[in-house]
C-alpha cells in the first residue's frame, strides 16, 4: 500500500498544482485551452507512439488485458443503460444521463499512463498503452452514440459519428506506434530524441491541466446523479475489470494495470465533450472533481487488494 501511495502522490500534487495555477498564475481560460489542445494533439500522441515503439510486446499480456478492459467498460455502460428508467423516474433527464454514462466509463489517459509508469516502468507504459487500443475508440463510440441519442436536439448519424472516433489522435497514435513496433520499422535518433523530450512533459502537463478543469461548487452536496457515476465508475468498474482478468489468467503487473486503468477517474475531456454536444456540463464537471478527489483514495485501495 505504501508503494502504491508514494507512485500516486506526485501525479495528485500536480493535479492539486494545476488547480492552484487556474485560480493564481494562469488564469485565462484560453490558456489552458492551448495546453489541453497542444497535449492532446501533439505531445500526448508523440509520447503513447514512442512508448509502443520502444515495448518489448513479446513479454505483454495484450489479449488478456485488453480483453479484460473492454469487457468491463461494455459491461459497466450496459450496466447505465439498464439503469436508465429508474434514473429517469428519480429525475435524472437525458442531458444528466450522458453525463452519468461518460462519468461511468470514459477514463483519464494521463493519470493511468502516469501511475502505470511509476510503479512499473516501460513495462507498465506499454501495458496502459494496449489498454487504451482496447478502450478509446470503443468508449468513444459508445459516448458519443449515447450523447446522440439521449442529448442531441439532432440526432447524429452513424457517418457523423465514426468520423469523431476516427478522427481521435490518440488512436491513430497507438495504431502507428504498433504498427512501426511488430514491423521493425527503424527511426532516426533524432526522433528518439525528439520524442523522448516531448513525451517527458506530455504527462506533467496533462495533470495539469486535469488539475485546472476541477470545479468545487456543489462539491460537498452532490447530487444523485453525481454519487451514481461515482460508484460505477470507482468502484464497479474496478470490481468487474480485475474478475475477468484474473478469470483469463492475468497476474502480477499486468494484474495491477488492469487495476490502475479501470479504477482512474473518468476523463476531464468528457467536459468539452459534453458542452459539444448539449450533455449536462455542470454535472460532468462535479463528476470529474468528485472522481479525482476520491480515487486518492480508492485507486490504492483497489491495486492493493488485486495485488
Amino acid at each position: 500500500m505504501a508503494v502504491v501511495i508514494a507512485a500516486l502522490l506526485p501525479v495528485f500534487l500536480l493535479i492539486v498544482l494545476g488547480f492552484i495555477l487556474k485560480r493564481t498564475l494562469l488564469r485565462l481560460d484560453t490558456q489552458w485551452h492551448g495546453l489541453e489542445r497542444l497535449t492532446y494533439y501533439v505531445l500526448l500522441p508523440v509520447f503513447l507512439i514512442q512508448t509502443l515503439v520502444k515495448a518489448d510486446l513479446s513479454t505483454v499480456p495484450v489479449g488478456g488485458v485488453g480483453g479484460a478492459l473492454l469487457l468491463s467498460a461494455l459491461a459497466v455502460s450496459l450496466v447505465c443503460l439498464a439503469l436508465r428508467p429508474l434514473l429517469a423516474r428519480a429525475g435524472v433527464d437525458g442531458p444528466a444521463f450522458t453525463s452519468i454514462f461518460q462519468g461511468a466509463t470514459r477514463w483519464q489517459t494521463y493519470v493511468a499512463l502516469a501511475v502505470s509508469g511509476s510503479l512499473f516502468g516501460t513495462l507498465g507504459l506499454a501495458l496502459a498503452s494496449v489498454a487504451m487500443i482496447a478502450i478509446v475508440p470503443t468508449v468513444n463510440v459508445l459516448c458519443v452514440t449515447v450523447l446522440a441519442q439521449y442529448a442531441s436536439p439532432e440526432k447524429r448519424s452513424a457517418g457523423s459519428i465514426a468520423v469523431t472516433v476516427v478522427s481521435n489522435p490518440l488512436i491513430w497514435a497507438c495504431l502507428i506506434g504498433l504498427a512501426i513496433n511488430v514491423t521493425h520499422i527503424p527511426l532516426p535518433r533524432l526522433w528518439h530524441e525528439v520524442a523522448d523530450a516531448l513525451g517527458r512533459s506530455s504527462l506533467a502537463i496533462g495533470l495539469l491541466v486535469t488539475g485546472a478543469g476541477l470545479q468545487l461548487k456543489g462539491l460537498f452536496k452532490p447530487s444523485l446523479a453525481a454519487g451514481v457515476a461515482v460508484v460505477l465508475k470507482l468502484v464497479l468498474m474496478p470490481a468487474i475489470a480485475v474478475t475477468l482478468a484474473l478469470q483469463f489468467g492475468i497476474t502480477g503487473s499486468s494484474l495491477a494495470v488492469v487495476t490502475i486503468c479501470s479504477a482512474v477517474p473518468t476523463a476531464s475531456s468528457a467536459y468539452v465533450l459534453a458542452r459539444q454536444m448539449g450533455g449536462d456540463a455542470p454535472l460532468l464537471a462535479q463528476i470529474i472533481t468528485l472522481q479525482t478527489i476520491l480515487a486518492a483514495v480508492t485507486m490504492p485501495i483497489a491495486i492493493a487488494l488485486a495485488s
